[in-house]
């Protein structure tokens, strides 16, 4: 047996399954939230969706970065803009509309879902040009913080469904480009203590977004009865 062909098998299957577990654990813990199931091929649909945006919006940007060296323009327009507007064209395109997006909470699950395919695909190629060591550091901050974009932006298109109104569309763009630019401008102000910074960003994230899943629950139970 070759063991060096072993062990480059072994590794490759640890960084797959490190960078696509915590996706899953996430999804899965946004999807058990919902008072009532989405199906779930339309869920695997978004995200597989979510994962086929990587590599255009990879090449978009390292096209961009080489004609814009300012730090707030890289953070807030070529990373979270790029990213985000991304992400809400495929919503808007292919669940807005859809017969099964019938409720405030969808909008939460199919964004998450959108997000979190992105955030599978970019943690697997980090993880492959960086080593498996950064897998836990990846899992708690970008790819949950993805996920937390997500519920932003499905908050707010899952509000403009259900009231009709045009606002939450564009909110749905603009609120996690807000927190994806200021996430993306800690790590790169702060290349020594972001920790300091982003571990409060974080806290702060994490409880708006369950804040939304909570509201959104309770607005989604009014509906139904």
């Amino acid at each position: 047996m070759d063991i060096n062909k072993y062990e480059r098998g072994s590794t490759m299957l640890a960084i797959l399954s490190a960078g696509v577990a915590p996706a899953f654990a996430l999804l899965s813990f946004f999807y058990l939230k919902d008072r009532y199931s989405e199906p779930l091929l339309l869920i695997l649909r978004t995200f597989i969706m979510g994962c086929l945006l990587v590599l255009p919006i990879m090449f978009i940007q390292y096209v961009m970065s080489d004609e814009i060296n300012n730090l707030f323009l890289e953070s807030f327009f070529i990373i979270a803009l790029i990213e985000e507007f991304f992400k809400w064209f495929v919503f808007l395109y292919i669940v807005y509309h859809h017969t099964d997006f019938d409720s405030h909470y969808d909008g939460i699950i199919y964004a998450v879902a959108i997000s979190l395919g992105f955030a599978t695909v970019e943690n697997i190629l980090f993880l492959f040009v960086n080593g498996i060591e950064y897998a836990i550091t990846r899992a708690v901050f970008p790819v949950s913080s993805h996920a937390l974009f997500g519920v932003l932006m499905g908050y707010h298109f899952g509000k403009g469904k259900i009231q009709h109104k045009k606002l939450h569309l564009i909110l749905a763009l603009i609120v996690p480009v807000f927190f994806h630019g200021i996430y993306n401008y800690i790590i790169k102000m702060v290349s020594t203590d972001w920790l300091i910074f982003m571990i409060p960003f974080m806290i702060i994230l994490w409880c708006i977004g369950l804040y939304r899943v909570k509201s959104t629950n309770i607005s989604v139970v009014d509906q139904r009865f």
